[in-house]
């Protein structure tokens, strides 16, 4: 990554134009993130993640090398496990970091990711005359964060000064890199425990039989070996449903798929009983498990249960990961709006493919891109913006999974495509609503917003409220995503 900018913003590196204005290296930045990306698909072992993170880093963005650190389960160092480009090994002075030590541990310990393009000056480089002798200059670190965890360091060393605009794209990357890794830690955790290893490998039912000790789990239908991928999400959402107290769960084996079918109590104003702490888990875990759940063409849905107190939720994905047609290809310009809709198309179960395929439906709001290709959906991010004349169908903020499928399924068999419209007049934020919403796209909790702009904790609710009413959005993933596409952030 520390090529992404290295290799599109660097001078005269792989032969590339330099001449590039930023909002086309942001989006070449995008496509090799997005192919770094598509290689992580349906592996769960940890080492071969990470190496396929940094060999891509080096691949991609012809940065010098590339690695990647994971936090020990005492959390008081971080382990090498991978390493591409000038060093492969994995086993020198820096194959185990203490926390808080180095660059790396302090970026695992204050979680603040760091870039700087004069390596040997830093205070901290344990060897000056290394960087010098194999002329290294840039250094680009960020934390793998997983909710309030960080489960590592991706880090990447570059010849060439890097853009500051490197750490955008590079966060893009981090957030596919750790649900992998984090998949893929969770996996060799249950498969190589601490204590003695269990002599066979249990099914699905009788994992999640263990883990479910709040109710009697029933299994329907004849049990089919899973691929690791998506046993791992079962097993995580059992998790989460015994922390919360399953009242029922079903383990059904169809034809095509495999579900869980649960029933888990929440108090009747849709909070959690427990805390509030606890019921925001209980919303971003499902949201986790949704994501990786459409990343291999299944499904979560939660709605509303016999009773007012429970809420049914179900999980379901096929036996195979593979995606059926139609394909895309995103290709925008902004970060925030690649990723939104990146993740709106495995949601749409669409197949997302690299830019050069030639069957895909090109998703993008770029001029150039869209003049290059004949089968084209412009994204309008602006709405001032007129869409490009090569477009056979226009997109907006609006618009849903399902719509979308529709209106590239039409595009794909050569049928005209429509779209959705912009609706005129649409509420302007605040200056201060706005700087909420990009300190809320970054990640930070309402705490940490209230700490940054030096008002209260409620201020910063009443604030993202009317933000979620001006965009129409129905909770806070909906508002930054939204907030994205309509230019707010």
């Amino acid at each position: 990554m520390a090529s992404t900018i290295v290799s599109s913003a660097f001078d005269g590196v792989n032969g590339l134009r330099t001449d590039l204005p930023n909002q086309a290296r942001l989006l070449l930045d995008l496509q090799r993130v997005n192919k770094i990306a598509q290689r992580l698909s349906g592996c769960f072992e940890t080492e071969t993640v990470a190496r396929c993170i940094t060999d891509g880093l080096v691949d991609q963005f012809s940065c010098a090398f590339a690695r990647i650190w994971v936090v020990e389960p005492d959390q008081t160092a971080l382990r090498l496990v991978a390493s591409s480009g000038l060093y492969t090994h994995t086993n020198g002075a820096f194959a185990r970091v203490p926390m808080g030590a180095y660059k790396v541990g302090k970026i695992a310990q204050n979680r603040v990711p760091f870039l700087s393009n004069r390596l040997a000056e830093e205070a901290w480089v344990k060897d000056r005359a290394w960087a010098i002798e194999n002329g290294i200059q840039g250094f680009a670190g960020y934390p793998l964060m997983t909710s309030d965890r960080v489960i590592g360091v991706l880090a990447t060393f570059s010849r060439s000064p890097m853009a500051a605009e490197f750490l955008e794209v590079l966060q893009v990357l981090c957030m596919t890199a750790t649900i992998a890794l984090d998949a893929s830690l969770a996996v060799q955790a249950k498969t190589f425990p601490s204590t003695a290893p269990i002599p066979y490998r249990a099914t699905l039912s009788d994992q999640l039989a263990t883990i479910l000790t709040t109710t009697t789990m029933a299994l329907v239908g004849t049990e089919t070996p899973l691929p690791a991928s998506v046993n791992h999400i079962f097993v995580q959402l059992a998790e989460l449903l015994e922390e919360f107290n399953c009242d029922y769960a079903r383990l059904v084996y169809s034809n095509d798929d495999v579900a869980l079918e649960a029933l888990v109590t929440i108090a009747a104003d849709g909070i959690a009983h427990t805390a509030e702490d606890t019921s925001d888990r209980w919303r971003s875990r499902c949201h986790q498990l949704r994501f990786m759940a459409t990343c291999l063409g299944g499904s979560l849905q939660t709605q509303p249960g016999p009773q007012q107190q429970l809420v049914q939720i179900t999980l379901r994905t096929p036996y195979s990961s593979n995606f059926l047609e139609p394909k895309v290809s995103i290709q925008c310009s902004t970060a925030l709006v690649q990723v939104a809709l990146t993740c709106m198309a495995y949601t749409a179960r669409l197949t997302v493919c690299d830019p050069f395929d030639s069957e895909a439906v090109v998703i993008t709001d770029s001029e150039t891109i869209a003049q290059a290709s004949d089968r084209v959906i412009w994204v309008r991010v602006k709405a001032s913006r007129l869409p490009s004349p090569q477009a056979q169908a226009l997109i907006d903020w609006t618009i849903d999974a399902d719509q979308l499928r529709q209106v590239v399924q039409r595009i794909s068999e050569g049928q005209p495509g429509g779209g959705i419209s912009i609706e005129p007049g649409a509420p302007r934020p605040s200056e201060r609503e706005q700087e909420i919403m990009a300190l809320l796209a970054q990640g930070l909790r309402d705490r940490d917003i209230a700490n940054h702009l030096y008002i209260s904790e409620s201020t910063v609710k009443f604030h993202i409220n009317n933000s979620l009413t001006k965009l129409q959005a129905k909770n806070r993933y909906q508002a930054v995503y939204q907030a994205a596409i309509q230019g707010w952030i």
